[in-house]
């Protein structure tokens, strides 16, 4: 999964670096494209994929801010002011 998500990022980056020699060089409507289409898919196709590969596994709720978690939080924070 390293390959593949490393794969799509260098063909994402090669992409928005085509597209602004496009821009910049020949037409500049289709590398407007190219680094639109560029942009979308490492939204919406990599940055997805690289989210569920370095999560794998986790508990998100240590991650996530909900009542128990505050109360935690604030007994360390006076277990630690009055240990100071």
């Amino acid at each position: 999964m390293k390959n593949i998500l490393r794969f799509i990022f260098f063909i994402f980056l090669l992409s928005l670096i085509f597209g602004h020699f496009i821009r910049d060089q020949k037409n500049y409507d289709l590398g407007e494209k190219i680094i639109g289409f560029s942009v979308i898919g490492g939204a919406f196709i990599f940055l997805p994929l690289f989210l569920f590969n370095r999560l794998k596994g986790k508990k998100l709720s240590d991650y996530t801010l909900d009542n128990q978690n505050i109360k935690k939080l604030s007994n360390e924070t006076s277990e630690n002011i009055e240990n100071h």
